[in-house]
């Protein structure tokens, strides 16, 4: 009887090593090349805006499309911090010969409010082009929704059925160096 328990055991392990790990390693590879997909198209995205010092509807739709190319779902967070320089005055309305640098934050709604206005269908049209200015700051986030192989065999596998969907996850951005418009 002992022996009988040990050979399913045996045949039981040699089914995980031999068919189901090499899928999910496959599936992890996959992962990794979505995300370098996905870090190239975060990367080239986001310097462009800022060596341009713009975003049209058309870069905007050329990263999607690539982000798309991967076959996942995103979710992609932008943020536009623009600097803003304001007098400092003392209480008696006397200027005090200095300035405060302030940030004023653009985010998704804001961005592509300017991008995709209702009605107008026209991609070259200059009204939807979102300017930003040299000395301001450009992030993008990007992040996966969907629920990978790879992340649906691991928690097959190890257990781990409320493991976050976010396989990927690429932050990126820096100063606008540009004002190419």
């Amino acid at each position: 009887m002992s022996n009988a328990i040990m050979k399913i055991f045996a045949a039981l392990l040699a089914l995980l090593l031999m068919g189901i790990w090499p899928i999910y390693t496959a599936y992890s590879s996959q992962d990794n090349s979505s995300q370098i997909v996905a870090l190239n198209a975060v990367t080239r995205f986001v310097d462009s805006v800022r060596d341009k010092g713009y975003i049209t509807p058309t870069m905007m739709q050329q990263f999607k499309d690539q982000l798309f190319l991967t076959g996942n779902t995103y979710d992609i967070q932008m943020e536009h911090q623009h600097k803003r320089y304001d007098p400092v005055y003392d209480d008696d309305a006397n200027f005090k010969n200095t300035y405060q640098v302030h940030y004023e934050g653009y985010y998704n709604s804001q961005i592509e409010a300017k991008l995709f206005p209702a009605g107008n269908d026209n991609p070259d049209d200059p009204v939807r082009v979102y300017k930003l200015s040299q000395g301001d700051f450009f992030s993008v986030t990007v992040k996966n929704t969907n629920r990978t192989m790879a992340t649906l065999m691991g928690d097959m596998l190890f257990g781990g059925g409320n493991a976050p969907n976010e396989k990927i996850v690429i932050p990126y951005g820096g100063m606008i160096l540009n004002e190419d418009y």
